[in-house]
């Protein structure tokens, strides 16, 4: 009387969700070797996909009939033992060799004849061809999902993934804080570990609790996810989520990357004008101090802040003289008034501005049909790559390589069509803000401004600032080293001051 063994296969892929959970396959199973009158010697459970060699029970048991353990099976249809053709092979040759005699399936019947072999192998082959075609539906329809922006995986922090619809949206929550991070490091003060401790200030932790390792900071700074293309298997693709930031900020960030910028030097507490200066005889930095001198006539105490060359250098002997902040800040009151600007002149600039501005605002039609024929070619361009790809024109490398360099100028131009009017006339808003400054310069002079406010007008005026004998002085940077020129003479010609506004908007005047 032949010996059986049960097996029972239930894959844990999604696409056999529909087959007969495993207590329902043993309950069959059993129940029909009952009805059969088959003798049952051992069970076999077995939770794994058969999509390829490599099941280790479904082995174990071909051995054992190999062995002389068993010579049937009890299974509830040939896909359950077999979906490639290794295991079909196994099975069949078992079947040939007679080891194997009989195989039992309460779904169809099985005879172990030439037909019978026969009819097994097509529904063996059948079942391997249900695999390899729902793997090429799946890829397929993939491929259409990526091609239509369609992000398949999970979504990065600061966005969620919507299951319901299917889709990618912003986190409402989480997003502001990574553009924040995005907008830290962009200054170059904050390390990959800084930005992974500003993530740790809002609870965003890695998913074993810990602070996000710097590898995953540099991965979520360099992801393009964020400015509205993804990354799938080596190419850029355009997503149809909601982009966080501008394809222009997520280049100044991996540039920021690129150099590895250093955390700026701090102002010291009430010394607003230590580290801001050099001395001009060693080169040394300025540094500052406070000291506290105590009256004993009086009674009282008075507090004197005075700066003073490091005197660091090693290769020359400094002594230049320390000068106190109350004798400094003359100096520095009239470096400043020398950045003024009358208020007639402002007035004129202002007209020339907003001249400039109409005149630019006519040009931005013709600009932008030329950006769309642009724009057109590189998809025409970007639609044969892809046409050769696929006639085997080119090899898989070129391809990525060069459809990702596509991908970043189709972007570069869709968000130059996007902002053409803002950055057409950006330049226009910083020289605004050029004369709105120039023309506070008289008050940010007056001896009740706060220091700080003193140091951060000069830093937006000049460079390499020094300090010799006492006297502190800074070449100007452009434009205002025209307008310290033309401070030496308020009572210029009306053609001079139009020369002046016409250098300033040539030369995209900024506070910066």
């Amino acid at each position: 009387m032949p010996k059986y063994f049960i097996y029972a296969r239930k894959s844990t892929e999604d696409e056999e969700r529909q087959q007969l959970s495993i207590p329902a396959q043993i309950d069959e199973l059993r129940t029909f070797a009952k009805k059969e009158n088959l003798k049952v010697i051992d069970t076999f459970i077995e939770s794994k996909t058969a999509k390829k060699p490599g099941r280790k029970l479904f082995n174990q048991m071909l051995r054992k009939i190999e062995e002389g353990g068993a010579n049937g099976i009890i299974c509830w249809h040939p896909d359950r033992l077999a979906r490639n053709a290794v295991d079909s092979g196994q099975v069949l040759h078992l079947l040939d060799t007679k080891k194997l005699i009989d195989l039992k399936f309460p779904t169809l019947q099985f005879q172990n004849n030439a037909q019978g072999l026969f009819m097994l192998s097509i529904s063996f082959g059948q079942s391997k061809y249900f695999v390899d075609n729902l793997s090429e539906n799946t890829k397929r329809g993939l491929r259409q999902k990526i091609k239509q922006g369609g992000y398949p995986s999970q979504a990065p922090l600061g966005y969620l993934n919507d299951r319901l619809n299917k889709t990618i949206e912003v986190d409402k929550v989480k997003a502001p804080i990574v553009v924040k991070a995005f907008k830290l490091y962009s200054t170059g003060q904050y390390s990959l570990e800084a930005i992974s401790a500003f993530f740790a200030k809002y609870k965003l932790f890695s998913k074993t609790g810990k602070h996000f390792h710097k590898n995953r900071i540099k991965h979520l700074l360099t992801n393009p996810f964020y400015y509205g293309h993804f990354r799938y298997n080596g190419e850029i693709y355009q997503g149809k989520h909601k982009p966080l930031l501008t394809k222009k900020f997520f280049d100044q960030v991996q540039e920021v990357i690129k150099k590895r910028g250093h955390v700026q030097p701090k102002i010291p507490h009430n010394l607003p004008f230590a580290g801001f200066m050099k001395c001009e005889f060693c080169g040394m930095t300025i540094t500052g101090e406070t000291k506290t001198k105590y009256y004993k006539g009086t009674n009282r105490t008075t507090k004197y802040t005075y700066y003073r060359c490091t005197r660091k250098s090693k290769k020359v002997s400094c002594h230049q003289p320390f000068i106190r902040q109350k004798d400094l800040l003359p100096r520095i009151n009239q470096l400043i008034k020398k950045h003024s600007l009358p208020e007639s002149w402002g007035a004129k600039f202002h007209r020339k501005i907003n001249d400039e501005e109409q005149k630019i605002s006519t040009q931005l039609k013709k600009v932008s049909q030329a950006l769309k024929l642009q724009l057109k070619e590189v998809k025409k361009r970007l639609d044969n790559l892809l046409d050769s790809y696929l006639d085997k024109v080119i090899t898989r490398d070129p391809y990525l390589d060069k459809k990702n360099t596509l991908m970043g100028q189709k972007k570069d131009l869709e968000e130059r069509l996007t902002k053409l009017y803002s950055s057409e006339t950006a330049w226009l808003e910083p020289f605004r803000n050029w004369v709105d400054l120039a023309l506070q310069a008289s008050k940010v002079a007056s001896p009740n401004t706060d220091l700080y406010q003193k140091r951060a007008f000069l830093l937006n005026t000049g460079s390499n600032f020094y300090l010799n004998d006492k006297n502190a002085y800074f070449p100007s940077r452009k434009p205002w080293a025209q307008l310290c020129s033309a401070a030496t003479s308020r009572s210029l010609e009306p053609g001079a001051r139009v020369e002046l506004a016409t250098y300033c908007l040539r030369h995209n005047c900024s506070t910066n």
